[in-house]
């Protein structure tokens, strides 16, 4: 009786979240981590729920933060990692636009370094510095947290640590962890030597002894065991992280829980993409006027110097060059197609050099239908969705993928392979019945890219039917507001669990 008035209790009241991660936007960012946590931040804010974010104070937040203010009860904190004692201080300012603090782990020996990652040897050091900091933190400021969200290795420490270390600690009886896997293949491995660094009073014991046997402590891992909840970024990305090799070794790990791991397609941020009031265009463009993208499309074929035939179609890629990407599938049938059929291609990417210079020889080949831009330029990418007609995205594996939903809401309709967060969120077109929002290919091939390429362009040879898929494209809805739904369900199903 006392249990099911707790899960009522508990359904009704506005939940304390402690959020950590490595990068959160618009402070730091190298990836779509940074921003999927900054959308969590503001959302679960806006719902009303009380939120203390966290995140390490790098040198360059340092520098371009110069008006964060020091907390007061937390400064000159020591923790003991190892045989060191790292002293840390903690730092605040407000997410622009918001009234939401965010909370800046200071401790200049491990931080001040010229990038977010490093390679150096004590990588491993400044992550657990950062995880222990927040929990301290949470002690003195009395914040009895229902849910720490943890995402990725760099906090999955934290699971354990909870249940360890901090569990005589009668301010944190009640709370619950939460992790959330963005991309499993980072694990956060680290030679078995530095096993005293975790500073757990049973040493071995609580780790994964074939780990220990080969030499090694896998942080993912860790979390992966001793979260009270485990999710990731999409519902397809989940079952294949737990069934097939995209676990990247940690599939018995993910099995083994006694709760399946939960995904949660990511949401998107429509203040900054849609094309409606997209900032970084200078045409806007909707569903039902599309005037403005015809507009972006002349501009994004004139400052990419190819042949301004407008009813050409145009074909789009933003990415990261790189072999996940599944950059090699279209090593052959690219410039096969780029020789039989009218269009035109536009790059923007960086990354492996290979790929680079691939697509640089197709600009040499196909100087008047393909353009190609190294490194990453935010304007010029919003202007190549706006502009394009189709994106391609033939990715080997895709967790959750923004580019997609970003390119649907655009009407640049997604070539995407059947995977991931890609699958979630794009739907086989049939033009016999008018629905759907893209083409999918299931192998991991050349010939099934050339297949949905092939397709995709003949279904824009039908002015009537592209039409329709366009506007299908611009009406799905993935907004944050839905998704974060989902989250707080999880994160109320985790406290009431027994």
């Amino acid at each position: 009786m006392f249990h099911l008035a707790f899960v009522k209790l508990v359904k009704m009241a506005l939940l304390r979240i402690c959020i950590l991660s490595s990068e959160i936007v618009p402070f730091a960012k190298t990836g779509g981590l940074a921003d999927v946590v900054g959308a969590l931040v503001r959302e679960l804010a806006a719902a009303g729920h009380e939120i203390r974010a966290f995140m390490p104070l790098y040198a360059a937040v340092r520098r371009a933060q110069a008006g964060t203010q020091s907390v007061l009860g937390l400064q000159n904190i020591g923790v003991t990692i190892g045989n060191r004692v790292y002293v840390f201080s903690v730092r605040t300012a407000k997410i622009p636009g918001t009234a939401i603090a965010m909370y800046f782990i200071d401790c200049p020996e491990l931080f001040d370094r010229p990038s977010v990652y490093t390679r150096d040897p004590d990588e491993h050091r400044r992550f657990l510095l950062f995880t222990r900091a927040v929990i301290e933190s949470c002690l003195r400021l009395g914040f009895a947290a229902d849910i720490f969200h943890c995402h990725d290795w760099h906090t999955s420490f934290l699971p354990l640590f909870l249940k360890t270390l901090y569990a005589p600690v009668p301010l944190f009886a009640r709370s619950k962890s939460v992790l959330t896997i963005h991309n499993i293949g980072y694990q956060g491995v680290i030679p078995r030597a530095f096993i005293a660094d975790l500073g757990l009073q049973a040493g071995e014991a609580q780790l994964d002894a074939a780990d220990l046997q080969f030499g090694v402590i896998n942080s993912l891992k860790t979390g992966i065991k001793f979260a009270d909840t485990v999710t990731t970024v999409s519902p397809a990305y989940a079952r294949e992280i737990t069934a097939t090799s995209l676990g990247m070794g940690m599939e018995s790990t993910l099995r083994a829980r006694r709760d399946p791991v939960i995904g949660i397609l990511n949401g998107v941020d429509y203040r900054e993409w849609d094309p409606r009031h997209d900032p970084h265009l200078t045409a806007h463009f909707s569903a039902e006027d599309l005037l403005g993208k015809r507009a972006n499309k002349q501009q994004l074929l004139a400052a990419s110097g190819l042949d301004p035939d407008e009813q050409k179609p145009l074909i789009a890629m933003v990415t990261r060059l790189a072999s996940q990407k599944g950059i090699d599938l279209l090593l052959e049938p690219l410039p096969k197609l780029l020789s039989e059929r009218a269009f035109a291609l536009v790059v923007l990417g960086s990354g492996d050099e290979r790929y680079a210079s691939f697509f640089q020889s197709l600009t040499h080949r196909f100087p008047r239908q393909a353009a190609f831009s190294s490194g990453h330029d935010e304007s010029r990418a919003h202007l190549i969705e706006a502009g394009g007609d189709i994106f391609l995205m033939p990715s080997q594996y895709e967790p959750c993928g923004l580019n997609q939903m970003y390119s649907l809401r655009y009407g640049t309709i997604p070539i995407v392979r059947r995977t991931g967060g890609l699958a979630d969120s794009v739907r086989q077109y049939d033009p016999a019945t008018g629905e759907g929002t893209g083409c999918l290919f299931n192998d991991y091939d050349s010939p099934a890219v050339e297949w949905a390429l092939r397709t995709t362009l003949d279904w824009f040879a039908d002015p009537q039917s592209w039409r329709r898929l366009m506007r299908n494209a611009m009406l799905e809805d993935f907004s944050w507001g839905r998704q974060i739904e989902r989250y707080v369900e999880v994160f109320r199903e985790t406290i009431a669990r027994a």
